[in-house]
């Protein structure tokens, strides 16, 4: 299938708004490459006034990039902190624009290996002392074929898994939080987990991760009537923060990188608008946060309309929760100087 052609030009929303992007991803690989120059097209994108959405700093999330080639396995994933870490260094030179790119960083370590995982993160945090934040071990997992399951293979009921629990108890002592990546049915799963350890920050990606392709296709009410379900619970959690964003894969169903042509902001804010509108409400604006998941989602959208869909979902929003949710709930939950 050709690439979509892109959507209609936008001029910028709000081009003063100021946004941290607490979610996005770096690697050359398979013949697709984004590392800072192509990132920083993307947040640097400019509508036909000269305009581009104020991203003052960014949030890199482990993809098994650039792990080391060698080595004790279990410390292979430190090579892509140590990658990333050189990145976040070139941007901060500011020789790259304003822009200070993977300010924060999140990384990967099995934590199956229990108690012995704290070797890792401190390797972890040795490695980008002043900008590692914490840990994803995804657990995206789902019983049929066509939903392909997240990266880290992972085994059914992780989360709940007693070795995995023994290394997940070494991130708050080492002032790590956890990022959560699953699929909507599994949300009670982390809610469990979130009221075991509830001294940790979790957060959750992509507001959960509905599913709308495979036996979810065709079911997005009973689908939403799940997820609205799990949510309230997991909103009952005060360690849990979220992520609004991740809805333009295609795993959501969506079928935007079948098109034509890719969708405006409007046609993306309307059909986001029942997740993040329910987030918000539940969860409030300063346990939420945009995201971009780029460039995984850029296979439906460019940033510019992207983040043009996230300030059309906000326009009810006041002042100070505009702050939140487009940039100080990132800043304060990674702990960032921005």
């Amino acid at each position: 299938m050709s690439e979509a052609a892109p959507a209609p030009d936008e001029d910028v929303l709000e081009p003063e708004l100021p946004i941290c992007d607490p979610h996005h991803h770096l690697w050359d690989r398979h013949g697709h490459r984004y590392l800072l120059h192509e990132l920083l097209a993307d947040t640097g994108e400019r509508d036909a006034q000269g305009r581009c959405h104020d991203v003052r700093s960014t949030v890199f999330v482990e993809c098994m990039s650039m792990f080391r080639a060698d080595g004790p396995e279990a410390l292979r994933p430190v090579g892509e902190t140590e990658f990333v870490n050189g990145v976040a260094a070139m941007s901060a030179s500011g020789g790259y624009g304003p822009t200070r790119v993977a300010a924060g960083i999140v990384g990967l370590a099995d934590l199956r290996l229990g108690a012995a995982v704290r070797e890792v993160l401190q390797a972890h945090l040795a490695a980008a002392p002043e900008r590692f934040r914490g840990i994803r071990h995804a657990a995206a997992w789902d019983a049929s074929p066509q939903v392909r399951n997240a990266h880290t293979e992972p085994t059914e009921h992780l989360l709940a898994d007693a070795r995995f629990r023994e290394g997940f108890a070494q991130l708050a002592p080492l002032g790590l939080s956890f990022d959560a990546w699953l699929y909507h049915p599994q949300i009670p799963e982390l809610t469990a987990l979130a009221r075991a350890f509830p001294a940790t920050t979790i957060v959750l990606d992509h507001v959960g991760g509905p599913l709308g392709i495979g036996p979810y296709a065709g079911q997005a009410d009973a689908v939403q009537a799940q997820w609205r379900r799990h949510i309230d619970e997991l909103a009952t959690c005060p360690n849990v923060v979220v992520k609004l964003g991740g809805l333009a894969m295609p795993i959501n169903g969506f079928g935007w990188h079948k098109q034509a042509q890719l969708p405006g902001s409007q046609a993306l804010a309307q059909a986001a608008a029942p997740y993040v509108q329910h987030v918000i409400e539940r969860f409030g604006a300063a346990r939420c946060m945009f995201e971009s998941n780029f460039p995984v989602d850029k296979v439906s959208c460019s940033y510019l309309v992207l983040w043009n869909s996230f300030k059309r979902l906000a326009a009810g929003a006041s002042a100070a929760e505009k702050a939140a949710l487009f940039h100080d709930t990132a800043v304060r939950t990674y702990r960032l100087a921005d």
